[in-house]
């Protein structure tokens, strides 16, 4: 159930940066679902290699390059979703903080990760 929910609030985050960001476009409510479902999977294969590898030039810029690597996570995710457009670095990387900041509103209203989603 906490899988379902969290890849909904992610959908939702999708559209909340296709909202604000020019260059963001999905091509339906459908593509934004499917697209939160690839975005996890990316985030939970791929980055914590890429965040590994970085780890010099995150320690150097005392943690700001994380928001590279997050801009990396989501123009890959729309580089393997044929319905999701992302027209360069700056939308990805404003779309990912969007992406960032509706998720951590959203999971801390309905609960952390240790915490059940059901009971609130």
């Amino acid at each position: 159930m906490g899988f379902i929910i969290r890849t909904l609030i992610t959908a939702v985050a999708f559209w909340v940066a296709d909202m604000l960001i020019a260059g963001i476009s999905f091509s339906g409510p459908i593509n934004m679902i499917i697209a939160a479902i690839v975005f996890g999977l990316v985030n939970a294969l791929i980055r914590p290699v890429l965040a590994l590898l970085t780890l010099p030039l995150t320690f150097i810029t005392l943690g700001l390059f994380t928001l590279v690597v997050n801009a990396a996570m989501f123009a890959l995710t729309a580089g393997l979703m044929p319905g999701m457009r992302v027209s360069g670095f700056w939308a990805a990387f404003f779309g990912a903080i969007i992406v960032a900041l509706v998720s951590w509103v959203a999971n801390r209203m309905i609960g952390g990760r240790n915490e059940p989603v059901v009971n609130r």
